[in-house]
């Protein structure tokens, strides 16, 4: 069956193609996106010729930039210029700091109960719509875990950098090196990750309940990862 051009841009958002490095292609028009893959594939050309891929990767990341980059006038949604400030007691070199990631990790111990422990990342991806529209599920990861044996599954982004390495989403390690220089006092355990794609009502409306479980662990500060 054939598929537009349009059809095709939309795909990468959470979609059949369903790709978080190129998901805005949605956004874009026609004429937008035929200029920005004509500049990919002559940057893809140019590899053959000993470019670096540094280049490649940059255009793609400006026009990611650009793209999300709200226009002059443009609507601008889950913007809270009235949000709470809750300016810090103490020093952050003296406060445990705990880790909070949408990128969709559990662990085999204690996997999530919304099915993905049992499926395929892509049987995941099949279901975006119906993880829109559920109550996201809060996963804990005792950061001791060693990250080979982390599981993930998200419907929202390719989780081949997230299954390879964890801290690409879920910089535990990070965190401790960060303790170890001073940085930070010490790293809460355990650390938490939840799927991203989900209803963001819901999420804000069950947030005070993950709230009391931070706090329950002793979390002081929360280092936060949208992914």
């Amino acid at each position: 069956m054939g598929e537009s051009i349009r059809e095709f841009l939309d795909s990468f958002f959470y979609g059949s193609r369903n790709d978080l490095s190129f998901k805005f292609l949605k956004g874009m028009s026609e004429e937008e996106a035929s200029e920005f893959l004509s500049l990919l594939l002559t940057k893809v050309g140019e590899l053959y010729d000993g470019a670096p891929p540094d280049d490649l990767i940059d255009l793609a990341y400006q026009w990611q930039v650009d793209a999300y980059t709200p226009k002059p006038g443009a609507e601008r949604k889950w913007v809270h210029e009235d949000g709470p400030f809750t300016p810090l007691s103490k020093p952050l070199a003296e406060m445990s700091v705990g880790l909070v990631t949408s990128s969709g990790h559990f662990t085999s111990e204690d996997p999530p109960g919304d099915g993905r422990a049992t499926k395929s990342q892509e049987e995941i991806v099949k279901e975006i719509d119906d993880f829109l529209a559920r109550t996201p599920e809060l996963s804990e990861i005792p950061t001791s875990h060693p990250t080979e044996e982390l599981n993930v599954r998200h419907p929202g982004y390719d989780t081949r950098s997230s299954a390879l390495d964890p801290e690409v989403a879920l910089p535990i390690r990070a965190l401790e090196r960060a303790a170890s220089r001073g940085s930070i006092g010490s790293v809460s355990s355990p650390a938490y990750s939840f799927v991203g794609a989900a209803s963001q009502l819901r999420l804000r409306a069950d947030r005070d309940g993950w709230v009391d479980r931070w706090k329950e662990a002793g979390v002081e500060a929360l280092f936060l990862v949208p992914v």
